[in-house]
C-alpha cells in the first residue's frame, strides 16, 4: 500500500489519493446516516440527566443530504400506497365534550357577554381581554381544537359567476363518501379502479429539446404569471372534480418540472371518473388573480418610493403616500368593469391511466410519482446546455419584477405598498421562494395530499416504520411520555459536541451494528446457520 504521507511519492500521486473525510461521508450516506445532523441537548426531567443527542437534519432535497431525502421519499411511497386504495372510509367520528370541557365553554360564554357590556359602557377590558385569552387557552388544553369564535375576519372574494369562455361543468349530488365507484365482474370479482392524471400548462411557444425555437416570440410573461399561480389552479381543479364527481375525492399529486422548465402534475385519485370528464374538467377549470394591475411601470431605477417611519411609503417627488394593499384592493373591488390582472388555466394535454390495487402498474405509479422529490424543481435544468440554461435566464428576468404575493417588494414598482410593509423593500430583490433561481416561479408545495387520504398525518406514517423496524429487532416500542425532555438547541462551536466527522463514525457503527442484527434474524427466520450468517454480514460491513 502507498503511505499518503509519504513526501517522496509525486504530488499528482498523493493528490489523486481519496480524503479519508470525503470516505467517511461517502460510508455514511451508504448507510443511511445523516451526513448534516443537527446536536441538541435533551434534559431528562426524572432523572436531571442531561446529553447531546444527534437529530438527522430531515432535508428532503437529495443535494443537501440523500439519507434524509431518501428517508423521506419512502415515507411519501408508504403514504400514496396506504391511501390510494382503501376500502373503508377514513373518518373518525369526533368525541363527545366532557363536563369539564362544556364547564369551559359556559364560562367563556359569560365572559364575552361581561366583555361586550363593559365595552358597550365605554370601561376598559384589558382585564376581561387577558381572562378571555386564558380561557381560551385552557379550553386547547382541555383537548379541543380549534377557537370557540372560529373565523373574525371577513374574507375578501368576488363573484364567483363563471367566465362565459369557459364551458359549463355538469354538478352530481354530493355524498360523504370519500370512496368510488365499485364494479362487479360476472365471476363474482370486485373492482374498485383508481385514476392516475397528469396536468400541464398551456403552450407559450414552439419548443424543441426542451428550449423554445424562437425565443423572440415565446410568451415568457405568461409562463411566469402560470407558474406563480400554479398551485391556486391544482386548488380550482380539486373543487371542480369533486363537485362533478359528487363525492369527496381523495388525491396524491406530485409539482414536478417539465423540460421546457414549466411546472405540471402528477396526480394519484382515489376512485375514477370517465377520461372525458376528467378532460371537460380540466378545460373548464381556470383561476383569476384579482390583483392591482402591473400594466404601468411608476417607479424604477433610482425614482423608488421613499420608506417614513409610522406613516409607510412615499413618492420621492412629491411625498404623497402609496395606497395600501388593502386601499388598491377596495379600488379594484368599486370597479365593476376591471379586469383580473392573470387567468391560468390548464393545457390541452390531459392523460388518464385507470389503476387496480396490487397491480405492477400501481407500483410504478408510485414510484414515478415520488421519483423526483428529492430534487429541486431548478435541478431538472441541465448546466451543460447553453440554450437551456439561457432560457432558464430569460424566464428568471420575466419573474424578477413580477409580484410573487401580496407581501412581495415588487408591488412597490407598481405604486402600491405591499402589504405588511416594511422599511428596506426594494423591487426586483424580492427573497420570497418564487423568485429563487432553483424553483422557476412555482412557490407551492411539490407534495399535495388531502385530508382524508389515509387518515394520517406524515408523523403517524413515520411512527408505523418505526413500529415495525423495532418489532423485527425484538425491541418493545414503549410510549414515551412527551413532557419527560425538555430539548434545546446547542450553540454553534460549543465545546461538548464532537467535530462532524467524529459523530458521523460513531453514526455508521450504529448503522452497521442494526445490519448486522437485521440479518441475523432474517437468517432465523429462513432457518440459516447464524455464524456463516455473522461471518457474511462481517465480511460484508469490511468490504462495502
Amino acid at each position: 500500500m502507498t503511505n499518503a504521507n509519504d513526501r517522496s511519492l509525486p504530488r499528482a500521486v498523493r493528490m489523486a489519493m481519496p480524503l479519508a473525510r470525503d470516505v467517511v461521508e461517502q460510508i455514511a450516506k451508504q448507510y443511511g446516516v445523516c451526513i448534516r445532523p443537527v446536536a441538541l441537548q435533551r434534559l431528562d426531567i426524572a432523572t436531571g440527566k442531561s446529553e447531546i443527542i444527534d437529530v438527522p437534519c430531515g432535508a428532503t432535497l437529495e443535494s443537501k443530504c440523500p439519507s434524509c431525502a431518501k428517508r423521506n421519499r419512502q415515507l411519501r411511497m408508504a403514504q400514496c400506497r396506504e391511501g390510494w386504495h382503501l376500502e373503508a372510509e377514513p373518518i373518525i367520528t369526533p368525541d363527545e365534550a366532557d363536563d369539564y370541557q362544556r364547564c369551559l365553554v359556559e364560562v367563556r360564554a359569560d365572559a364575552q357577554v361581561w366583555r361586550d357590556q363593559a365595552e358597550a359602557a365605554g370601561r376598559s377590558t384589558d382585564e376581561l381581554d387577558a381572562a378571555i385569552a386564558e380561557l381560551d387557552d385552557e379550553i386547547n388544553n382541555a383537548g379541543m381544537r380549534g377557537n370557540v369564535l372560529g373565523r373574525m375576519v371577513g374574507k375578501r372574494c368576488r363573484s364567483t359567476k363563471r367566465r362565459q369562455d369557459a364551458p359549463d361543468l355538469p354538478r352530481r349530488k354530493m355524498s360523504a363518501s370519500t370512496l368510488g365507484r365499485v364494479f362487479h365482474a360476472p365471476d363474482g370479482k370486485i373492482f374498485r379502479p383508481s385514476m392516475f392524471l397528469t396536468l400541464t400548462l398551456p403552450s407559450y411557444g414552439r419548443i424543441k429539446e426542451g428550449v423554445p425555437v424562437d425565443p423572440s416570440t415565446y410568451d415568457y410573461v405568461r409562463a411566469a404569471r402560470d407558474a406563480l399561480h400554479f398551485s391556486k389552479l391544482v386548488d380550482r381543479f380539486v373543487q371542480n372534480l369533486r363537485r362533478v364527481a359528487g363525492f369527496d375525492v381523495q388525491y396524491f399529486a406530485a409539482v414536478e418540472p417539465q423540460k421546457r422548465l414549466a411546472p405540471h402534475l402528477h396526480m394519484a385519485v382515489r376512485g375514477t371518473l370517465p377520461r372525458a370528464e376528467i378532460k371537460q374538467i380540466a378545460a373548464a377549470t381556470y383561476h383569476q388573480v384579482w390583483w392591482p394591475a402591473i400594466d404601468e411601470v411608476k417607479y424604477q431605477g433610482d425614482h423608488l418610493p421613499v420608506w417614513s417611519d409610522g406613516v409607510g411609503y412615499l413618492d420621492p417627488a412629491t411625498g404623497e403616500l402609496l395606497p395600501t394593499w388593502d386601499e388598491a384592493l377596495d379600488r379594484l373591488d368599486a370597479d365593476e368593469e376591471a379586469d383580473p390582472l392573470h387567468v391560468v388555466r390548464f393545457g390541452t394535454q390531459v392523460d388518464v391511466q385507470g389503476v387496480l390495487a396490487g397491480t405492477k402498474d400501481a407500483d410504478q405509479c408510485i414510484r414515478y410519482l415520488s421519483k423526483y422529490l428529492t430534487k429541486s424543481i431548478g435541478d431538472t435544468l441541465d448546466s451543460e446546455n447553453q440554450a437551456q440554461r439561457l432560457h432558464a435566464e430569460r424566464l428568471a428576468d420575466a419573474l424578477r419584477f413580477e409580484p410573487c404575493s401580496p407581501t412581495c417588494p415588487n408591488w412597490l414598482r407598481y405604486g402600491v405598498q405591499p402589504k405588511s410593509a416594511k422599511a428596506g423593500m426594494v423591487p426586483g430583490r424580492c427573497r420570497g421562494k418564487a423568485h429563487k433561481p432553483e424553483h422557476l416561479g412555482y412557490a407551492g408545495r411539490r407534495v399535495l395530499v388531502s385530508r382524508k387520504w389515509s387518515n394520517k398525518t406524515l408523523a403517524e406514517h413515520k411512527q408505523d416504520r418505526r413500529t415495525w423496524v423495532l418489532e423485527a429487532l425484538g425491541v418493545a416500542d414503549e410510549p414515551v411520555d412527551p413532557h419527560r425532555y425538555v430539548w434545546r438547541p446547542v450553540p454553534h462551536g460549543d465545546a461538548n459536541v464532537p467535530p462532524l466527522a467524529l459523530r458521523l463514525l460513531r453514526s455508521v457503527h450504529e448503522r452497521q451494528r442494526w445490519r448486522n442484527h437485521m440479518n441475523q434474524l432474517q437468517a432465523q427466520g429462513d432457518g440459516q446457520d447464524l455464524s456463516a450468517t455473522e461471518g457474511k454480514a462481517a465480511w460484508a460491513s469490511v468490504t462495502s
